[in-house]
Parts: C-alpha cells; sequence; structure tokens
C-alpha cells in the first residue's frame, strides 16, 4: 500500500482491494495501515481477516484496544476469521467493551474459534448483557462451542 498518499480514501480503497484479492504478501502494509486514520485502520482490519493470515493476529489483538469502536469492532471479527486461540483471552476481555457492536463481534469471534476457555464468559455475557444483540450472539456462540 502507499503509505505516503495523502488521500485517507485512496489508502482506504487499497486496504479493501487488498482484502479483496487476498494475497498474503499484503500483510505487512495492511498491518502497518493499523496505524493509519480510523477509517482505514478499519479498512485494514477487515482485509486482514478476509486474507486470514496467522501473522496478523498480535497486530489485532492491539487493534481490539483501539479509540475507535469501529476498529475494534472489525478486529473481533478478523481475529474470528483468522480462528487463532492466541486471540481467546483478548476477546474474552472485548466482551466487557462499552460498545455492543464490539460485544457482538467478540462473542461470534469466540464461537468461531470454538475454544472452551470462553464458554463461562459467554454464559455471563448470555445471561446478563444489556443487548439483546449482544446475548444473541453469545448463546450461538456458546452453540457453536458445543457443537465443536
Amino acid at each position: 500500500m502507499k503509505d505516503e498518499d495523502s488521500d485517507g480514501s485512496v489508502r482506504k480503497s487499497a486496504a479493501e482491494a487488498l482484502g479483496e484479492i487476498g494475497d498474503a504478501r499484503a500483510i505487512d502494509s495492511l498491518i502497518q495501515a493499523l496505524k493509519d486514520d480510523g477509517y482505514v485502520r478499519t479498512s485494514a482490519a477487515e482485509a486482514l481477516g478476509k486474507i486470514g493470515d496467522a501473522r496478523a493476529v498480535d497486530s489485532l489483538i492491539q487493534a481490539l484496544k483501539d479509540e475507535s469502536e469501529d476498529v475494534r469492532e472489525s478486529a473481533a471479527e478478523a481475529l474470528g476469521e483468522i480462528g487463532d486461540a492466541r486471540a481467546v483471552d483478548s476477546l474474552i476481555q472485548a466482551l466487557k467493551d462499552e460498545d455492543s457492536g464490539v460485544r457482538t463481534s467478540a462473542a461470534k469471534a469466540l464461537g468461531e474459534i470454538g475454544d472452551a476457555r470462553a464458554v463461562e464468559p459467554l454464559k455471563e455475557v448470555a445471561l446478563n448483557d444489556k443487548s439483546l444483540l449482544v446475548r444473541n450472539a453469545a448463546n450461538r456462540a456458546l452453540e457453536k462451542i458445543r457443537s465443536k
């Protein structure tokens, strides 16, 4: 990706295109783009999820702490797509995020990963989260984990 391009929309489009192409050679550039403007970071996280390369896991885990809820949500989704168990503890923490979209994406990701460590935290969310969408996502995640 052309890091020096001053137009953020061009960098965002480049990240999206790289995700669609799915070539793992883009991983390093997309990881760098996780430090860009918010909407570029969101597109970079989404692209990393589409590519599905485990080299992105550590950077996506860091993105779960981003100031932007859109970036945090996209990072959680990407981690679920990659399916690496190294993300489980961070995704469990993301179940407590202030943003319901992040909590929903974290629950879904935990279901995709299927690690038993997520069962108790997901039960807690399924019973107590204030958002019906989050509770439903946690219940579906629990079903996926049980079926694995």
